[in-house]
Protein backbone atom coordinates (compact mmCIF):
# COMPACT_ATOMS: atom_id res chain seq x y z
CA UNK A 1 0.00 0.00 0.00
CA UNK A 2 1.27 3.44 -0.88
CA UNK A 3 2.12 5.97 1.81
CA UNK A 4 -0.96 7.84 3.07
CA UNK A 5 -0.52 11.33 4.47
CA UNK A 6 -2.81 13.41 6.62
CA UNK A 7 -2.98 17.05 7.60
CA UNK A 8 -4.93 18.64 10.44
CA UNK A 9 -5.55 22.10 11.84
CA UNK A 10 -6.57 20.68 15.21
CA UNK A 11 -4.07 18.87 17.36
CA UNK A 12 -6.63 16.65 19.06
CA UNK A 13 -5.21 13.36 20.30
CA UNK A 14 -8.37 11.43 19.45
CA UNK A 15 -7.94 12.45 15.79
CA UNK A 16 -4.20 11.98 15.31
CA UNK A 17 -4.15 8.73 17.31
CA UNK A 18 -6.53 7.18 14.80
CA UNK A 19 -4.41 8.31 11.87
CA UNK A 20 -1.23 6.94 13.43
CA UNK A 21 -2.99 3.63 14.22
CA UNK A 22 -3.64 3.23 10.50
CA UNK A 23 0.02 3.82 9.70
CA UNK A 24 -0.58 7.24 8.14
CA UNK A 25 2.09 9.92 8.32
CA UNK A 26 1.70 13.62 8.95
CA UNK A 27 2.20 15.81 5.88
CA UNK A 28 4.37 18.89 6.16
CA UNK A 29 3.05 22.27 5.04
CA UNK A 30 4.68 21.92 1.61
CA UNK A 31 3.62 18.27 1.07
CA UNK A 32 0.45 16.99 -0.56
CA UNK A 33 -2.07 15.20 1.66
CA UNK A 34 -4.61 12.42 1.24
CA UNK A 35 -6.83 13.19 4.22
CA UNK A 36 -7.44 16.60 5.77
CA UNK A 37 -9.14 16.97 9.15
CA UNK A 38 -9.72 20.71 8.90
CA UNK A 39 -11.52 23.42 10.80
CA UNK A 40 -14.51 24.99 9.08
CA UNK A 41 -12.72 28.20 8.11
CA UNK A 42 -9.95 26.30 6.35
CA UNK A 43 -12.52 24.30 4.40
CA UNK A 44 -14.36 27.44 3.31
CA UNK A 45 -11.08 29.00 2.18
CA UNK A 46 -10.11 25.85 0.29
CA UNK A 47 -13.38 25.84 -1.67
CA UNK A 48 -13.67 29.60 -2.10
CA UNK A 49 -13.74 31.20 -5.55
CA UNK A 50 -10.43 32.92 -4.76
CA UNK A 51 -8.66 29.64 -4.03
CA UNK A 52 -6.62 28.09 -6.82
CA UNK A 53 -6.45 24.71 -5.04
CA UNK A 54 -8.23 21.81 -6.72
CA UNK A 55 -8.73 18.56 -4.88
CA UNK A 56 -7.58 15.33 -6.50
CA UNK A 57 -9.41 12.01 -6.53
CA UNK A 58 -7.03 10.77 -3.83
CA UNK A 59 -8.10 13.45 -1.30
CA UNK A 60 -10.88 13.62 1.31
CA UNK A 61 -11.79 16.46 3.69
CA UNK A 62 -14.10 16.50 6.71
CA UNK A 63 -16.50 19.37 5.86
CA UNK A 64 -18.86 20.24 3.04
CA UNK A 65 -18.11 23.64 1.51
CA UNK A 66 -21.32 25.32 2.74
CA UNK A 67 -22.01 23.32 5.89
CA UNK A 68 -23.26 26.56 7.46
CA UNK A 69 -26.64 26.08 5.74
CA UNK A 70 -27.26 23.55 8.51
CA UNK A 71 -24.91 24.67 11.28
CA UNK A 72 -25.44 28.42 11.40
CA UNK A 73 -28.48 28.95 13.61
CA UNK A 74 -30.26 31.53 11.45
CA UNK A 75 -29.72 29.61 8.20
CA UNK A 76 -30.84 26.32 9.74
CA UNK A 77 -34.11 27.94 10.81
CA UNK A 78 -34.56 29.61 7.42
CA UNK A 79 -34.03 26.32 5.55
CA UNK A 80 -36.35 24.34 7.81
CA UNK A 81 -39.08 26.98 7.49
CA UNK A 82 -38.74 26.87 3.70
CA UNK A 83 -38.86 23.08 3.73
CA UNK A 84 -41.96 23.14 5.93
CA UNK A 85 -43.75 25.50 3.53
CA UNK A 86 -42.89 23.23 0.60
CA UNK A 87 -44.10 20.13 2.44
CA UNK A 88 -47.27 21.90 3.56
CA UNK A 89 -48.15 22.49 -0.10
CA UNK A 90 -47.43 18.89 -1.05
CA UNK A 91 -49.31 17.32 1.84
CA UNK A 92 -52.69 18.99 1.27
CA UNK A 93 -54.17 15.58 0.56
CA UNK A 94 -52.31 13.84 3.40
CA UNK A 95 -53.31 13.56 7.02
CA UNK A 96 -51.69 16.43 8.86
CA UNK A 97 -51.11 14.25 11.93
CA UNK A 98 -48.78 12.03 9.91
CA UNK A 99 -46.49 14.83 8.79
CA UNK A 100 -46.07 17.38 11.55
CA UNK A 101 -42.84 19.30 10.94
CA UNK A 102 -43.00 21.41 14.10
CA UNK A 103 -39.72 20.18 15.56
CA UNK A 104 -37.89 23.51 15.94
CA UNK A 105 -39.12 26.01 18.57
CA UNK A 106 -40.73 29.18 17.22
CA UNK A 107 -37.69 31.22 16.13
CA UNK A 108 -36.90 34.61 14.63
CA UNK A 109 -33.69 36.27 13.47
CA UNK A 110 -32.90 39.63 15.07
CA UNK A 111 -32.71 42.41 14.23
CA UNK A 112 -34.20 41.50 10.80
CA UNK A 113 -37.38 39.83 12.13
CA UNK A 114 -37.98 42.15 15.07
CA UNK A 115 -41.51 43.17 14.01
CA UNK A 116 -42.55 39.56 13.47
CA UNK A 117 -41.11 38.62 16.84
CA UNK A 118 -42.91 41.52 18.57
CA UNK A 119 -46.20 40.35 17.07
CA UNK A 120 -45.61 36.79 18.34
CA UNK A 121 -44.54 38.13 21.75
CA UNK A 122 -47.80 40.03 22.15
CA UNK A 123 -49.71 36.80 21.48
CA UNK A 124 -47.92 35.17 24.41
CA UNK A 125 -46.61 37.86 26.77
CA UNK A 126 -45.90 35.35 29.57
CA UNK A 127 -43.56 33.17 27.48
CA UNK A 128 -39.82 33.03 28.07
CA UNK A 129 -37.47 33.47 25.11
CA UNK A 130 -33.83 32.52 24.65
CA UNK A 131 -31.42 34.63 22.59
CA UNK A 132 -28.34 33.16 20.91
CA UNK A 133 -25.72 34.79 18.65
CA UNK A 134 -25.87 33.13 15.23
CA UNK A 135 -22.16 32.56 14.79
CA UNK A 136 -20.95 31.54 18.25
CA UNK A 137 -20.74 28.30 20.22
CA UNK A 138 -20.19 26.79 23.68
CA UNK A 139 -22.97 28.87 25.23
CA UNK A 140 -21.25 32.19 24.52
CA UNK A 141 -23.53 35.25 24.44
CA UNK A 142 -26.76 33.42 25.35
CA UNK A 143 -29.37 34.95 27.66
CA UNK A 144 -33.07 34.55 28.54
CA UNK A 145 -35.70 37.27 28.26
CA UNK A 146 -39.32 37.64 29.30
CA UNK A 147 -39.91 41.33 28.62
CA UNK A 148 -40.02 43.10 25.29
CA UNK A 149 -38.35 46.10 26.88
CA UNK A 150 -35.15 44.10 27.31
CA UNK A 151 -35.08 43.28 23.60
CA UNK A 152 -35.56 46.95 22.78
CA UNK A 153 -32.71 47.83 25.10
CA UNK A 154 -30.51 45.16 23.49
CA UNK A 155 -31.36 46.52 20.05
CA UNK A 156 -30.70 50.14 21.01
CA UNK A 157 -27.33 49.24 22.52
CA UNK A 158 -26.23 47.63 19.27
CA UNK A 159 -26.67 44.05 20.55
CA UNK A 160 -23.55 42.90 22.33
CA UNK A 161 -21.49 45.70 20.85
CA UNK A 162 -19.14 45.52 23.78
CA UNK A 163 -18.18 42.02 22.68
CA UNK A 164 -16.85 43.50 19.48
CA UNK A 165 -15.27 46.44 21.23
CA UNK A 166 -17.52 49.02 19.55
CA UNK A 167 -17.30 51.49 22.43
CA UNK A 168 -13.54 51.16 22.50
CA UNK A 169 -13.37 51.79 18.75
CA UNK A 170 -15.52 54.90 19.07
CA UNK A 171 -13.44 56.23 21.95
CA UNK A 172 -10.28 55.64 19.95
CA UNK A 173 -11.81 57.44 16.96
CA UNK A 174 -12.62 60.50 19.04
CA UNK A 175 -9.13 60.59 20.50
CA UNK A 176 -7.52 60.29 17.08
CA UNK A 177 -9.68 62.96 15.48
CA UNK A 178 -11.35 60.41 13.18
CA UNK A 179 -15.01 60.36 14.25
CA UNK A 180 -16.08 58.82 10.91
CA UNK A 181 -14.48 55.42 11.59
CA UNK A 182 -17.37 52.94 11.23
CA UNK A 183 -18.42 50.55 13.97
CA UNK A 184 -18.18 46.82 13.24
CA UNK A 185 -21.35 45.31 11.72
CA UNK A 186 -24.18 44.36 14.02
CA UNK A 187 -24.19 40.73 15.12
CA UNK A 188 -27.29 38.69 14.25
CA UNK A 189 -29.07 36.71 16.94
CA UNK A 190 -31.78 34.09 16.87
CA UNK A 191 -34.52 34.34 19.46
CA UNK A 192 -36.50 31.17 20.15
CA UNK A 193 -39.38 30.30 22.39
CA UNK A 194 -37.78 28.66 25.43
CA UNK A 195 -38.75 25.04 26.22
CA UNK A 196 -40.07 25.87 29.68
CA UNK A 197 -41.18 22.33 30.57
CA UNK A 198 -38.26 20.08 29.63
CA UNK A 199 -38.07 16.46 30.69
CA UNK A 200 -36.18 16.49 34.00
CA UNK A 201 -34.17 13.67 35.55
CA UNK A 202 -33.28 14.12 39.18
CA UNK A 203 -34.77 17.60 38.91
CA UNK A 204 -32.15 18.67 36.36
CA UNK A 205 -32.42 19.78 32.77
CA UNK A 206 -30.43 17.96 30.08
CA UNK A 207 -30.03 17.81 26.33
CA UNK A 208 -28.88 15.14 23.90
CA UNK A 209 -25.66 15.32 21.91
CA UNK A 210 -25.92 12.98 18.93
CA UNK A 211 -23.34 12.45 16.20
CA UNK A 212 -24.59 12.26 12.63
CA UNK A 213 -22.25 11.36 9.79
CA UNK A 214 -23.24 12.50 6.29
CA UNK A 215 -21.27 11.13 3.35
CA UNK A 216 -23.51 12.58 0.62
CA UNK A 217 -26.38 15.06 0.30
CA UNK A 218 -27.37 13.94 -3.22
CA UNK A 219 -28.55 11.32 -2.57
CA UNK A 220 -28.61 11.71 1.20
CA UNK A 221 -26.60 9.08 3.03
CA UNK A 222 -26.52 9.65 6.77
CA UNK A 223 -25.63 7.53 9.77
CA UNK A 224 -26.32 8.02 13.48
CA UNK A 225 -23.60 7.05 15.95
CA UNK A 226 -25.11 4.74 18.55
CA UNK A 227 -23.08 6.17 21.42
CA UNK A 228 -24.65 9.59 21.86
CA UNK A 229 -25.05 11.02 25.33
CA UNK A 230 -27.05 13.35 27.57
CA UNK A 231 -25.45 16.49 29.05
CA UNK A 232 -26.90 17.53 32.40
CA UNK A 233 -26.97 20.87 34.14
CA UNK A 234 -25.20 20.79 37.49
CA UNK A 235 -27.93 22.85 39.20
CA UNK A 236 -31.57 21.83 39.56
CA UNK A 237 -34.02 23.34 37.13
CA UNK A 238 -35.82 26.45 38.36
CA UNK A 239 -38.15 28.54 36.18
CA UNK A 240 -38.37 31.40 38.64
CA UNK A 241 -37.35 34.90 37.60
CA UNK A 242 -34.47 35.14 40.06
CA UNK A 243 -32.76 32.16 38.36
CA UNK A 244 -33.20 33.47 34.83
CA UNK A 245 -29.61 34.66 34.53
CA UNK A 246 -28.15 31.50 36.10
CA UNK A 247 -26.85 29.61 33.08
CA UNK A 248 -25.89 26.63 35.27
CA UNK A 249 -29.64 26.02 35.50
CA UNK A 250 -30.50 26.57 31.85
CA UNK A 251 -27.52 25.69 29.60
CA UNK A 252 -26.00 22.22 29.36
CA UNK A 253 -22.80 23.24 27.54
CA UNK A 254 -19.77 21.70 29.25
CA UNK A 255 -17.90 25.01 28.87
CA UNK A 256 -20.60 26.59 31.07
CA UNK A 257 -21.15 23.73 33.52
CA UNK A 258 -17.43 23.34 34.30
CA UNK A 259 -17.60 26.73 36.00
CA UNK A 260 -20.13 25.50 38.58
CA UNK A 261 -19.22 24.33 42.06
CA UNK A 262 -21.33 21.18 41.68
CA UNK A 263 -19.79 20.05 38.40
CA UNK A 264 -18.58 16.45 38.66
CA UNK A 265 -15.27 16.01 36.77
CA UNK A 266 -15.43 12.21 37.08
CA UNK A 267 -18.52 11.63 34.93
CA UNK A 268 -18.82 15.14 33.47
CA UNK A 269 -22.56 15.28 34.09
CA UNK A 270 -23.22 12.83 31.23
CA UNK A 271 -25.45 9.84 30.63
CA UNK A 272 -25.45 7.48 27.66
CA UNK A 273 -28.43 7.40 25.29
CA UNK A 274 -28.99 3.80 26.39
CA UNK A 275 -29.35 4.97 30.00
CA UNK A 276 -31.83 7.63 28.94
CA UNK A 277 -34.00 5.20 26.97
CA UNK A 278 -33.89 2.73 29.87
CA UNK A 279 -35.03 5.54 32.20
CA UNK A 280 -37.90 6.49 29.88
CA UNK A 281 -38.92 2.83 29.48
CA UNK A 282 -38.90 2.40 33.28
CA UNK A 283 -41.03 5.49 33.93
CA UNK A 284 -43.19 5.81 30.79
CA UNK A 285 -43.12 2.33 29.30
CA UNK A 286 -41.08 0.61 26.58
CA UNK A 287 -43.45 1.75 23.82
CA UNK A 288 -42.86 5.39 24.83
CA UNK A 289 -39.09 4.89 24.78
CA UNK A 290 -39.16 3.26 21.35
CA UNK A 291 -41.44 5.95 19.94
CA UNK A 292 -39.19 8.68 21.37
CA UNK A 293 -36.19 7.20 19.57
CA UNK A 294 -38.17 7.01 16.31
CA UNK A 295 -39.15 10.66 16.70
CA UNK A 296 -35.53 11.71 17.27
CA UNK A 297 -34.38 9.89 14.13
CA UNK A 298 -37.27 11.42 12.19
CA UNK A 299 -36.38 14.95 13.32
CA UNK A 300 -32.74 14.56 12.30
CA UNK A 301 -33.72 13.04 8.97
CA UNK A 302 -36.02 15.91 8.03
CA UNK A 303 -33.47 18.52 9.08
CA UNK A 304 -31.05 16.95 6.58
CA UNK A 305 -33.73 16.85 3.88
CA UNK A 306 -34.44 20.53 4.55
CA UNK A 307 -30.88 21.62 3.75
CA UNK A 308 -30.01 19.05 1.07
CA UNK A 309 -31.08 21.26 -1.88
CA UNK A 310 -28.79 24.03 -0.61
CA UNK A 311 -25.72 21.89 0.05
CA UNK A 312 -22.75 21.53 -2.30
CA UNK A 313 -22.40 17.77 -2.17
CA UNK A 314 -18.77 17.49 -3.23
CA UNK A 315 -17.54 13.85 -3.50
CA UNK A 316 -14.34 14.75 -1.63
CA UNK A 317 -16.35 15.73 1.45
CA UNK A 318 -18.03 14.14 4.42
CA UNK A 319 -19.11 15.69 7.69
CA UNK A 320 -19.87 14.61 11.24
CA UNK A 321 -22.44 16.92 12.82
CA UNK A 322 -23.15 17.35 16.52
CA UNK A 323 -26.92 17.50 16.97
CA UNK A 324 -28.32 19.09 20.14
CA UNK A 325 -31.84 17.97 21.01
CA UNK A 326 -34.03 18.75 24.02
CA UNK A 327 -36.88 16.48 25.07
CA UNK A 328 -39.88 18.13 26.69
CA UNK A 329 -42.05 16.75 29.48
CA UNK A 330 -44.39 15.20 26.89
CA UNK A 331 -41.46 13.31 25.33
CA UNK A 332 -41.41 15.48 22.23
CA UNK A 333 -37.88 16.04 20.84
CA UNK A 334 -36.95 19.57 19.76
CA UNK A 335 -34.00 20.36 17.52
CA UNK A 336 -32.02 23.17 19.15
CA UNK A 337 -28.93 23.46 16.96
CA UNK A 338 -26.41 21.57 14.85
CA UNK A 339 -22.64 21.90 15.21
CA UNK A 340 -20.21 21.55 12.30
CA UNK A 341 -17.26 20.94 14.62
CA UNK A 342 -18.57 19.14 17.69
CA UNK A 343 -16.03 19.28 20.47
CA UNK A 344 -13.34 16.61 20.40
CA UNK A 345 -11.88 17.76 23.70
CA UNK A 346 -12.23 15.17 26.43
CA UNK A 347 -13.01 15.78 30.09
CA UNK A 348 -13.23 12.21 31.41
CA UNK A 349 -11.79 8.80 30.53
CA UNK A 350 -15.19 7.70 29.23
CA UNK A 351 -15.39 10.83 27.10
CA UNK A 352 -11.92 10.17 25.68
CA UNK A 353 -12.76 6.58 24.75
CA UNK A 354 -16.09 7.62 23.19
CA UNK A 355 -14.52 10.26 20.94
CA UNK A 356 -11.60 8.01 20.04
CA UNK A 357 -14.16 5.40 18.98
CA UNK A 358 -16.18 8.02 17.10
CA UNK A 359 -13.25 9.06 14.88
CA UNK A 360 -12.36 5.42 14.23
CA UNK A 361 -15.98 4.69 13.26
CA UNK A 362 -16.07 7.71 10.94
CA UNK A 363 -12.93 6.58 9.12
CA UNK A 364 -14.35 3.07 8.73
CA UNK A 365 -17.36 4.51 6.87
CA UNK A 366 -15.78 7.23 4.70
CA UNK A 367 -12.81 5.17 3.48
CA UNK A 368 -13.21 2.51 0.77
CA UNK A 369 -12.51 -1.13 1.70
CA UNK A 370 -8.78 -0.84 0.88
CA UNK A 371 -8.43 2.04 3.36
CA UNK A 372 -6.99 4.45 0.78
CA UNK A 373 -8.82 7.82 0.42
CA UNK A 374 -10.67 7.89 -2.89
CA UNK A 375 -13.32 10.45 -3.87
CA UNK A 376 -14.59 8.21 -6.68
CA UNK A 377 -15.65 5.18 -4.70
CA UNK A 378 -19.40 4.47 -4.46
CA UNK A 379 -19.64 5.27 -0.71
CA UNK A 380 -21.40 2.03 0.08
CA UNK A 381 -19.70 0.83 3.27
CA UNK A 382 -19.85 -2.82 4.24
CA UNK A 383 -21.91 -4.10 7.15
CA UNK A 384 -18.68 -4.54 9.09
CA UNK A 385 -17.69 -0.89 8.46
CA UNK A 386 -21.09 0.23 9.75
CA UNK A 387 -20.73 -1.40 13.15
CA UNK A 388 -21.67 1.15 15.78
CA UNK A 389 -23.86 3.15 13.38
CA UNK A 390 -27.58 3.26 12.69
CA UNK A 391 -28.50 3.84 9.05
CA UNK A 392 -30.45 7.08 9.41
CA UNK A 393 -31.13 7.74 5.72
CA UNK A 394 -30.04 5.97 2.59
CA UNK A 395 -32.14 7.92 0.12
CA UNK A 396 -31.14 5.75 -2.81
CA UNK A 397 -32.06 2.49 -1.10
CA UNK A 398 -35.06 4.05 0.71
CA UNK A 399 -34.04 2.59 4.07
CA UNK A 400 -33.16 4.02 7.43
CA UNK A 401 -34.57 4.98 10.82
CA UNK A 402 -35.64 8.41 9.58
CA UNK A 403 -38.29 6.69 7.48
CA UNK A 404 -39.72 4.87 10.49
CA UNK A 405 -41.98 7.27 12.31
CA UNK A 406 -45.47 6.83 13.63
CA UNK A 407 -48.34 8.92 14.80
CA UNK A 408 -47.98 9.66 18.48
CA UNK A 409 -51.36 8.09 19.11
CA UNK A 410 -50.34 4.67 17.80
CA UNK A 411 -48.39 1.98 19.57
CA UNK A 412 -44.68 1.82 18.92
CA UNK A 413 -44.60 -1.95 18.55
CA UNK A 414 -46.88 -1.81 15.49
CA UNK A 415 -44.23 0.28 13.80
CA UNK A 416 -43.21 0.82 10.21
CA UNK A 417 -40.37 -1.15 8.69
CA UNK A 418 -36.66 -0.37 9.08
CA UNK A 419 -36.91 0.98 12.64
CA UNK A 420 -33.50 1.34 14.22
CA UNK A 421 -31.73 -0.39 11.36
CA UNK A 422 -28.27 -0.92 12.82
CA UNK A 423 -25.16 -2.58 11.59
Amino acid sequence: MSRITYFTDMEKSVVTANFVKRGWTSATSDEDWNFYWANTQTCRSLFSAESSYRLGDYQLINHFPNHYELTRKDLMVKNIKRYKREQDKERETRERSQFNLEFVPVTFVLPADYNLFAEEYRRCPTCTWIMKPCGRSQGSGIFLVTKLSRIKKWSNEGNSASTYGRHAVQASSVGSGNPQQPAPPRESYVISKYIESPLLIGGKKFDLRLYVLVTSFRPIRAYLFRRGFCRFCSAKYDRSTHQMDNMLVHLTNVAIQKQGDDYNPHHGGKWSVEDLLFYVASHRGSDAAELLWQEICWVIGHSLKAVAPMMLSDPHCFECYGYDIIIDANLKPWLIEVNASPSLSTTTNTDHFLKLSLIDAILNVVLPPDGVPNAKWNKRPSADALRGWIVLIDEEAKVGSAYARQNKGSKAKSSRSDIGRSK
